[in-house]
């Protein structure tokens, strides 16, 4: 699973309608660039690819009076929405995740509603769990990687990631469970999105011609 999916979705979805410099320089504001593949090119790829597949609509928006080239704008579709939700939930609920992948879940995880959020985390824990038991059928942590030459240290590292996985995972759940954050359905959700014209202090600055699409 690609994090560039689900991320340029739930940007479109966030703004209602976005056009893609809109959605780059959201992306750019959370800090995307530098933790996953949204790049400028990839963000105006995946979203005239996925006008074509029919999850977004493009609507094409007349040049303003102040001059410059037209802008196409963006909408999920009812397909869209769908595949947004299905790759938010597979992507806080599978355990061997990239991290950017999980990383765009987590940003979007509070349009679920609060009970579902932490279902699917349990789910992670679960499978972070599970993995681990698999793999200690074979290689002992207590017993060091020395045990499997330095090829132990591969192990090792997994076996400490999934470990700090799960322990931030079960973190997280608590803190949900808490009353932390704003999920769908319980009122005004914060707003992670910048306004039409507002400055993105975090902008790389860096021009791309689809900026002007």
């Amino acid at each position: 699973m690609s994090a560039i999916r689900l991320l340029v979705l739930g940007a479109v979805r966030q703004h209602g309608r976005a056009h893609g410099y809109q959605v780059r320089n959201d992306l750019e504001y959370w800090g995307a660039h530098e933790w996953s593949n949204a790049k400028p090119g990839s963000i105006y790829h995946a979203l005239k690819q996925m006008a074509k597949q029919g999850l977004l609509h493009a609507h094409e928006i007349a040049p303003s009076t102040a001059g410059g080239p037209p802008r196409t704008e963006y909408e999920l579709t009812e397909s869209g929405d769908a595949e947004y939700f299905s790759l938010l939930r597979e992507a806080l609920t599978s355990y061997d995740q990239r991290m950017d992948v999980l990383s765009a879940g987590i940003g979007f995880i509070v349009d679920l509603d609060r009970r579902e959020a932490v279902e699917l985390l349990r789910a992670r824990v679960r499978g972070l769990e599970e993995w681990r038991s698999s793999v200690t059928e074979y290689y002992t942590p207590e017993e060091g990687p020395e045990s499997l030459g330095h090829i132990g240290e591969i192990m090792n590292f997994w076996v400490h990631s999934a470990d700090a996985g799960a322990q931030w995972t079960r973190g997280l759940i608590e803190r949900i469970e808490g009353g932390a954050y704003t999920f769908a359905g319980e009122g005004e959700p914060f707003v992670g999105v910048l306004a039409e014209g507002q400055q993105n202090p975090y902008a790389t600055g860096v021009p791309h011609e689809g900026d002007l699409s």
